[in-house]
């Protein structure tokens, strides 16, 4: 089949089989999966072009609620985590679609800059996922529960009804309860972070879901299963600003070019995401935070690698 507007030939089943793959995988460590689309629409169609950016926004879009819709079923979104987000990637994406359509049309050095941070991130997280192997409370709790399943049956290692509780609320501090534990982040600090990840989330059209979630992960020591939701809605949101924003630079006069995304092929590639989205986010609670933290890890390191690799071909 040929979309018109990308210029891409791909068969119609390829797109929506492709991101259902990556996002079951991805969604338990809280993202949809799109940071590894981009690369795939990139490299495999030869989707070139600056619109091949909002057009992954097209396909974060459609794809996130479906693991959003999970989490709120299970009372496992946390709210406070999610606006704090959302108030800093969605300033932030604007600034990056502005740095992306004026000073990176081509984004190579970027892309470069891009890969190093992330090989940092993934790097630790995979570091850190050894140290850490039986020595979280929550991840012996959960491990407990499987091992005393009952015989050849599947058991969630997360206890049914087990909802997010919010305990504190201010502006240098939230804190939360999760299967009886209490979680404590700084909001001020949240945001200045999720500011710069939406900038570079502008750039590229990721949303900044990839990097805000082993930053909670990792710097924030906050549990994968208490962050997966906010994280996603953050993806959802910002790709909301994202889309309307490259539309807004696109159709200034200083900047006309054929730079509109490609609809159909975002829906497509979205569509796949969101089933991969909600069989991933139910899937969560069968798998041990350690293997998610590896699989979180290990992605990261693929596209980084991938960015890597591509600023020297």
């Amino acid at each position: 089949m040929y979309f018109p507007v990308s210029g891409v030939h791909v068969l119609p089943l390829v797109p929506p089989a492709v991101a259902f793959a990556i996002s079951t995988l991805a969604t338990g460590a809280g993202i949809a999966g799109t940071f590894l689309i981009l690369p795939f629409m990139v490299s495999v169609l030869g989707y070139t072009s600056p619109a091949a950016t909002p057009t992954n926004f097209i396909c974060n879009l459609v794809a996130s609620p479906g693991g959003m819709v999970r989490f709120i079923k299970e009372g496992r979104m946390n709210w406070p985590l999610t606006w704090v987000i959302v108030s800093g990637t969605i300033p932030g994406v604007f600034a990056g679609a502005w740095i992306r359509v004026v000073f990176l049309p081509d984004a190579k050095t970027f892309k470069l800059f891009m890969g190093i941070v992330l090989l940092g991130l993934g790097a630790y997280q995979l570091i850190n996922s050894g140290k850490r192997h039986g020595k979280g409370v929550l991840e012996n709790k959960f491990l407990e529960r499987i091992k005393n399943k009952p015989g050849g049956k599947l058991v969630s290692g997360i206890p049914p009804g087990l909802a997010i509780k919010t305990v504190l609320l201010s502006f240098k501090r939230i804190d939360y309860d999760f299967w009886g534990e209490i979680y404590s982040f700084n909001p001020l600090m949240l945001f200045g972070i999720a500011l710069a990840v939406g900038l570079v989330g502008g750039v590229y059209g990721i949303s900044g879901a990839a990097i805000i979630a082993p930053v909670c992960v990792s710097v924030l020591k906050l549990p994968v299963y208490t962050i997966a939701g906010s994280t996603l809605a953050g993806n959802f949101l910002t790709s909301i600003a994202g889309i309307a924003s490259y539309y807004f630079f696109f159709s200034s006069t200083r900047l006309q070019g054929n730079f509109a995304p490609d609809w159909l092929l975002g829906v497509l590639f979205g569509l796949g995401g969101f089933l991969g989205t909600y069989s991933g986010a139910y899937l969560q609670k069968f798998l041990p935070e350690r293997l998610i933290t590896i699989i979180l890890g290990s992605l990261i390191v693929i596209l980084a690698v991938i960015y890597i690799t591509g600023y020297f071909t």
